[in-house]
């Protein structure tokens, strides 16, 4: 096959090309309509075709997720059952509202127990938080060194949560000579928890709604 054989190719005697002739012109023809096709036609095929492989993998992560959430779903039921047993023991430590009295009787007479003597006993400002409120009571007691710490451990010991904050410790001898034992001062903020009733958690809502109308 020589390059004069392609130069004087007579296309209406196509039969009698030599054979190198014709395997080349078929071959051009070939990828010619190859070509053709696959700009035409087989773009948007390859196309679509990437994209629902994409999606196959989504959907197969998506499917292996939800498969490990079905095994693991025993797991995760039992772990709710212990976080409501350990919400409700925790629950059961903060006072409703008709219970708060009897909890500052109790801390009066926690003190009263360890022959403390009270200066200040005074309840503050109750703040609510989601479901519970926190009240901050001031106290200014004086008593021993050990009367004080007794007094501080029975606090801890109340069925109800109460923590001692911001203690301040000082010599009472001078600010209270008339009580001879009397030798410390403590002024301590005691703060009690309460749960929230329904009716004050839907107005605590409807008041943080109005809240953030008024931010907007």
């Amino acid at each position: 096959m020589k390059l004069e054989d392609f130069n004087n190719i007579d296309f209406n005697n196509a039969g009698s090309l030599p054979a190198a002739v014709k395997a080349v012109l078929l071959t051009f023809v070939f990828l010619l309509v190859f070509a053709f096709g696959y700009y035409f036609f087989w773009t948007d095929a390859f196309t679509s075709l990437d994209t629902a492989k994409a999606k196959e993998e989504e959907l197969r992560t998506v499917f292996l997720d939800k498969q490990a959430q079905a095994i693991n779903l025993v797991g995760y039921k039992q772990q709710m059952v212990e976080i409501e047993k350990t919400f409700g023991a925790l629950l059961k430590q903060l006072p409703d509202k008709s219970q708060m009295d009897g909890l500052l009787t109790d801390i009066n007479q926690a003190g009263l127990g360890r022959g403390l003597e009270f200066e200040l006993f005074k309840p503050g400002q109750e703040t609510q938080a989601e479901f519970y409120a926190e009240m901050p009571i001031s106290i200014k007691v004086l008593g021993t060194y050990h009367d004080l710490g007794a007094f501080a451990s029975d606090i801890s010991k109340l069925s109800r949560i109460v923590t001692l904050n911001d203690i301040a410790i000082t010599n009472g001898k001078d600010a209270k000579p008339s009580n001879a034992d009397a030798t410390l001062i403590m002024e301590v903020t005691a703060k009690t928890y309460r749960y929230l009733d329904t009716d004050e958690i839907a107005a605590k809502k409807q008041n943080d709604v109005k809240i953030k109308a008024g931010g907007k």
